[in-house]
């Protein structure tokens, strides 16, 4: 598909997730605890898909490859390699702000 409003219910059920790098997509399939394979676009300007993807794979909760190679990246996975990824803490952040701009 090319639209929906929520991918929630399909990324409830899905066993693996194949995606695009975009960090919207990433992150809300990670938050999921699902296992994901990003393929990047390195035709996108400054190829922020690629530094992402990697960064993610670096910290080991993802495989990354191109539509290229996609097949052999499918053929030679390990998920169980995977890293689980850490919960958000958005109230560090808040804090944070809260700190730099004197509001506490």
């Amino acid at each position: 598909f090319r639209f929906k409003d929520s991918l929630a219910e399909d990324l409830q059920s899905a066993d693996l997730v194949i995606s695009h790098a975009g960090a919207g997509s990433c992150l809300e399939t990670l938050e999921k605890g699902k296992p994901l394979i990003v393929v990047i676009n390195d035709k996108l300007m400054d190829n922020h898909q690629l530094e992402l993807a990697k960064q993610l794979h670096r910290d080991g909760h993802v495989l990354y490859c191109d539509c290229s190679t996609l097949v052999e990246t499918l053929q030679s996975m390990d998920l169980s390699a995977l890293k689980p990824f850490p919960p958000g803490q958005p109230e560090k952040f808040a804090s944070f702000l809260d700190r730099v701009l004197g509001l506490q």
